[in-house]
């Protein structure tokens, strides 16, 4: 029986305006190599200025992980070349990075915890893309200098389920502290695997295996069970020794399989050495008093979210879960509606009707218009059925609550008179049912109400309904 061992390191793209030690723009989404400068292209001459904004985003990040800040950390030169990267070196912090010995708290569905040790967070300056067309390849530069902090965890996860709960947690939190847009199909948050296994109760570290460029969460559960799965073969057939080197790989997805990709490096195969063309990066203490203020949190959205709304935890953690859903539901419940209400329209009604780009940040019905269309369900302007498709009509043409309403038709009848007139109707039609509900048989209320809301077309208020039946039926 094997324990599996599973650390992570996480490229995190910072959305600075401008790059790590230029002021190139970070957009790299322009025409290929039109970001560029000097610094960027690593030509003779020029050199580096750290830009400040990444100090900053940083500290955010190690306050928000209950982290060590070094306000003294250096830089060093990783020597390596790749075709993407035109100094053949790439600035980092190997020895001493700006965070170091954080924390992170994963939550489980049966509400246990786990906290995952993070060893540290550092800088370090991404690459350019490469572009593969057929035989030919090119190098687009535009994101060379993007700044990356890359957070490396301690081999604290057992499995597939606890690395996805992690990920989508630190993912979470980059996007609550607005330090970058953390987008995985776009490569702004990157995720490499290392994967190991060894026999249940020893405390050994074997041979790691590192999986890397994994796009979604999915596959990387996906990746991880099918490496521990091969490993696991190696040991039992006896070759494991044999078959399993430090390495990287990558996860075929068509196939479901992990192949080598090529050996992997030991720290003094990249020639560390200090930064020569940077200076120390010094935060001041009246830096580190700006930088480290930050806005609330998952953890703690969630549990006020508990507290002020009355919800469940589970509800709780649906909404908390993006930071645009979060203040979606808060834009909301401002509208002064109930929070049950608010919970099912938003978390089943609306999100049930995105479809392709579709989602919460672009969202045709915005958090005002969502909150009136309970607000019209509440004051019985409308039944719950008839706000479906008045949200279905919102979705697909646009336009205003009060406006979609009444050109559907939809409003609710909650005059007397007129619901009088057409419950005694009913009554008049079904005299053997009234004898049969005199009789003791009270099931047959619902078949009146029912009778009702049919010959209004379904117009009727309910509540209205429901108290003139039970005047006229005794």
């Amino acid at each position: 029986m094997f324990e599996v061992v599973i650390g992570l390191e996480v490229h995190v793209q910072l959305n600075t305006k401008t790059k790590l030690f230029c002021s190139c723009p970070t957009s790299f989404n322009h025409k290929q190599n039109t970001n560029t400068c000097p610094t960027c292209l690593a030509l003779p001459g020029a050199l580096p200025v750290l830009n400040k904004e990444v100090l900053h985003k940083s500290v955010m990040f190690g306050t928000a992980v209950d982290a060590a800040i070094n306000q003294t950390s250096y830089f060093d030169r990783k020597s390596y070349f790749y075709p993407d990267s035109p100094s053949a070196y790439q600035i980092t912090q190997l020895y001493t990075p700006v965070v170091e010995h954080g924390k992170l708290r994963i939550d489980f569905e049966d509400g246990s915890h786990k906290v995952v040790r993070i060893n540290r967070a550092h800088i370090e300056a991404d690459a350019g893309k490469n572009i593969h067309d057929g035989a030919i390849s090119k190098v687009d530069l535009n994101r060379a200098g993007t700044p990356l902090l890359e957070i490396v965890s301690e081999p604290d996860l057992r499995n597939a389920e606890e690395v996805t709960l992690y990920l989508k947690k630190l993912h979470s939190i980059i996007r609550y502290l607005d330090i970058g847009d953390a987008n995985m199909q776009e490569g702004s948050f990157r995720v490499d695997v290392n994967v190991s296994i060894r026999p249940k109760g020893d405390e050994k570290l074997y041979t790691r295996v590192e999986i890397k460029n994994i796009n979604s969460f999915r596959f990387i559960q996906k990746a991880i069970e099918v490496e521990v799965q091969r490993q696991s073969d190696a040991w039992e057939d006896g070759v494991y020794e044999k078959e399993i080197v430090q390495e990287t790989r990558l996860f075929d997805q068509v196939r479901q399989e992990t192949r080598s990709m090529r050996g992997k490096e030991e720290a003094a195969d990249y020639r560390y050495f200090p930064e020569p063309d940077l200076l120390k990066a010094v935060i001041t203490d009246e830096m580190m008093k700006e930088f480290s203020v930050i806005p609330e949190l998952p953890d703690e959205k969630m549990e006020r979210f508990v507290r002020d709304y009355g919800m469940n935890e589970y509800n709780a953690s649906v909404l908390t879960s993006a930071v645009e859903m979060a203040h979606y539901f808060e834009s909301m419940m401002e509208e002064g509606i109930s929070t049950k209400n608010a919970l099912t329209w938003l978390t089943v009604e609306l999100l049930a009707r995105f479809k392709g780009e579709v989602n919460i940040s672009n969202s045709p019905v915005d958090a005002k218009k969502l909150a009136l269309l309970v607000k019209r369900i509440e004051d019985g302007t409308i039944s719950g059925k008839a706000a479906k498709e008045v949200l279905d009509s919102l979705m697909e043409k646009g336009g205003d609550v009060d406006s979609t309403i009444e050109s559907l038709g939809l409003k609710q009848v909650s005059d007397t008179g007129a619901l009088e007139a057409i419950c005694d109707t009913v009554i008049a039609a079904n005299a053997d049912k009234v004898a049969e509900y005199k009789n003791g048989k009270e099931q047959l209320f619902g078949f009146f109400v029912g009778q009702v809301m049919k010959a209004s077309k379904g117009s009727a208020n309910p509540a209205t309904v429901n108290e003139i039946l039970k005047v006229k039926l005794g």
